[in-house]
């Protein structure tokens, strides 16, 4: 895995291409909630609609993957994979380089999906909210379908060496490239599913190797973290590892740490296959080398899943420092004195507008930085004249000299200017439905559907611990931060957030998932929790992991939201910093 997102290093694909290992395959993930409805829009205004970030890293590594006889298959080609494709020709012309590309095609699905909201002939509810997208008042913009593997292996079988897709789902690059090199059959669930988690652990790059990862102390050499190199065997064994002599490692819990990222429950779904997590557990088997057992394969759902975007409106936002004491009350002040400023004609037209501060002053602070708060006014509209200068900024800036004492706006006043933000639908679409293809140079060849699929219920198996033993049983506790003894990981699907913990030892995990119950979530979330949304959670005791999905928890999700936790990964740090009552016994351990 040589690229987590489009705001991964450019230098991956030249360090993994040069690198001693023996690399078959380099995969690439450009593609998130968050750029795919921006890509559709760039394509829509005549732009380009795939992510150009992605030549750039490809280039210097071109030598050595045409010397290698390297396959590379990504899928930054968001919404416009052929407008990528023949961009990669024009480089592989201008390098002399004679290697075999392809694109993927199938996902765009917009014609289908606006004819559906008027013939209604296929239901779309929301993952997220339960509603129907025909009361959805967006006007949409662009859609597209989470593809499977079947078109990658039929490029890999076609001698294509470069494969660029569009919105195919985060593991079909690994899932494909698995079922090509050991020619597997489409029932061979176990070592798909097997593959489909390899991807899962490999899709983030170094997500696995100390990134993003909550015992961030203990990882050496944090400026090189190594890109991940899963090795998976013709009966569904998975080793992790990665590229020899990078910085970064590879452990049980940085693999579990990855495992827990944006799960939704114990069955993980992919169009070619599903994964039940819940028997999971990993093994060391020496230095960056991590085994993956216990995953269970079953038959893919009939459906895949769909994104739709839509552009909602513009959005602005004004930031003050609050500095001191009285923090409370001097938003307070601030707050009442801009609406009174706005009045009630020009709030009439925003559709978001929310006040908060963000931060706290410390008792006896040791420095000015230290004692300031942010004070942030945000504001939503449909219409990009109800947040100009006069409308929206003016209004915030100009009560500065009957306000708080110190008051000051911070400098970046250019997040005042008005910009688009997207409504973003997340729902499931028949599989039967797609036109998936793979186009080489001289053919066009249409994918069939799964042939063997399962229908699984709406509602995943959620349920608290049954364990008859009691928090008292652990002994002495002395009350401190959770993230003492307790990893996390936490992310986004749509707007739900998922948060994983899980701990070192089998007596911690049984203290762990008598500590964290339903009831106890909702009550570490404190004002987070949005009374009356749905949280979900299951364990997965071979990693001594508790899981929880906490429904509708982001505001609309990543491209609408107005909270700062846009993509819900700071949600498990913040639950780490809970204070809870912590068994003296776990802490002789050390902290993590």
């Amino acid at each position: 895995g040589a690229s987590g997102s489009a705001l991964d290093r450019r230098n991956a694909f030249d360090k993994v291409a040069n690198s001693d290992d023996h690399i078959d395959v380099i995969v690439g993930d450009w593609m998130s909630e968050g750029n795919m409805p921006g890509a559709g829009g760039r394509k829509l205004d005549g732009q380009v609609g795939y992510e150009p970030s992605f030549l750039q890293t490809l280039t210097p590594a071109l030598p050595a993957i045409a010397k290698k006889g390297i396959k590379v298959i990504v899928n930054a080609g968001a919404s416009d994979a052929q407008g990528l494709c023949a961009a990669v020709d024009d480089l592989l012309k201008q390098q002399g380089l004679d290697l075999k590309s392809a694109w993927i095609s199938g996902d765009n699905i917009l014609d289908k999906v606006q004819n559906t909201i008027k013939t209604r002939d296929i239901r779309l509810t929301s993952l997220s909210t339960g509603g129907e997208i025909t009361d959805w008042p967006s006007d949409i913009m662009y859609a597209q379908a989470y593809l499977g593997c079947l078109g990658i292996e039929k490029a890999l079988h076609e001698g294509a060496q470069i494969i660029i897709c569009g919105r195919v789902a985060d593991a079909s690059p690994a899932i494909g490239a698995a079922k090509w090199w050991h020619d597997w059959k489409s029932d061979q669930f176990h070592e798909l599913a097997a593959a489909f988690v390899a991807g899962h652990l490999t899709e983030c790059s170094t997500y696995v190797t100390g990134g993003n990862f909550s015992g961030f102390k203990s990882i050496p050499r944090r400026n090189d973290l190594g890109y991940p190199i899963a090795e998976i065997s013709s009966t569904g064994d998975v080793i992790l590892t990665k590229v020899g002599g990078s910085g970064g490692m590879v452990t049980v819990d940085t693999v579990k740490a990855q495992l827990l990222y944006e799960i939704q429950g114990p069955l993980y779904y992919h169009s070619d296959v599903t994964a039940q997590l819940d028997q999971i557990f990993v093994v060391q088997l020496g230095p960056d080398r991590i085994q993956v057992n216990g995953v269970v394969g079953l038959p893919p759902p009939p459906t895949t899943k769909i994104g739709v975007a839509a552009k909602a409106g513009y959005q602005a936002e004004i930031h003050w420092s609050i500095v001191g004491l009285d923090v409370e009350a001097k938003a307070k002040m601030m707050e009442v004195a801009i609406k009174t400023e706005f009045g009630d004609e020009r709030m009439s037209k925003f559709t978001t507008l929310s006040f908060t501060t963000n931060g706290s002053c410390p008792e006896d602070p040791f420095s000015q930085n230290s004692a300031t708060v942010d004070f942030r006014i945000f504001a939503q509209a449909k219409k990009e004249q109800d947040l100009s200068m006069e409308q929206f900024t003016q209004p915030t800036i100009d009560v500065m000299m009957c306000s708080y004492p110190g008051a000051t706006t911070q400098p970046a006043i250019t997040a005042g200017i008005p910009r688009p933000y997207y409504e973003y639908w997340v729902a499931l679409y028949p599989q039967s439905a797609l036109s998936h293809q793979v186009h080489l140079a001289t053919q066009s060849i249409s994918i069939p559907t799964p042939e063997i699929t399962r229908i699984y219920p709406t509602q995943q198996l959620s349920y608290d611990s049954t364990d008859s033993q009691s928090l008292e049983d652990f002994g002495k506790t002395i009350r401190g931060p959770m993230g003492w003894i307790v990893h996390s990981r936490s992310g986004d699907k749509g707007s739900n957030a998922n948060v994983g913990f899980w701990v070192r030892t089998q007596e911690e995990f049984a203290w762990l998932r008598r500590l964290l119950t339903i009831s106890k979530m909702k009550q570490l979330l404190g004002a987070e929790f949005k009374e009356g949304n749905k949280i979900d959670r299951f364990e997965l005791p071979g990693i001594y992991g508790v899981h929880f999905l906490l429904h509708d928890h982001l505001d609309r999700g990543v491209n609408s939201s107005s909270t700062y936790d846009i993509l819900g990964k700071n949600l498990g740090e913040f639950l780490r910093a809970r204070y809870v009552d912590l068994p003296e016994k776990f802490l002789l351990a050390g902290k993590i």
